[in-house]
């Protein structure tokens, strides 16, 4: 059996918030989402819940930071390609998310870190299939060769 990943995020506008997660190509689940939360599809094995704020909080006696207010949790998500990162950042922006810092370019990997328009946190990389396997060593030994 997989082990499906479950992210959840809180929000404070529900519908902003699955306009921008539609925007970079997920998909909504229906039947797991109400007034109160949606269930982000990005694959078969890894899901964002947004819920807003208030729903949020009946999961926890902490209190909710949203992404706004500081980070708590950055979440990473791999792409196929360099290329593939290049056009989620793009997505991203165009849905009024926002660049968090600059992309990271390590020959080996590549990397961008967004923020959705609530602020929380998420970087799409891709590496190398060498260094994904054996490590960046490889990667740059094979560059040597």
């Amino acid at each position: 059996m997989a082990t499906n990943v479950f992210v959840n995020l809180p929000v404070t506008d529900l519908d902003r918030a699955k306009r921008f997660y539609e925007a970079l190509g997920t998909t909504i689940v229906p039947e797991f989402t109400d007034e109160n939360a949606a269930c982000v599809k990005w694959d078969d094995n890894v899901f964002f819940m947004v819920l807003t704020k208030e729903y949020f909080s009946t999961f926890t006696s902490k209190s909710v930071v949203l992404g706004s207010e500081g980070a708590q949790v950055i979440t990473a998500l791999s792409r196929e390609s360099r290329d593939d990162v290049d056009a989620v950042r793009a997505a991203v922006l165009a849905a009024g998310g926002t660049e968090n810092k600059e992309p990271q370019d390590y020959g080996f990997m590549y990397s961008i870190s967004m923020a959705d328009p609530d602020g929380n946190i998420i970087e799409f990389m891709w590496m190398d299939p060498i260094a994904a396997e054996k490590g960046p060593e490889a990667f740059f030994a094979e560059q040597e060769a």
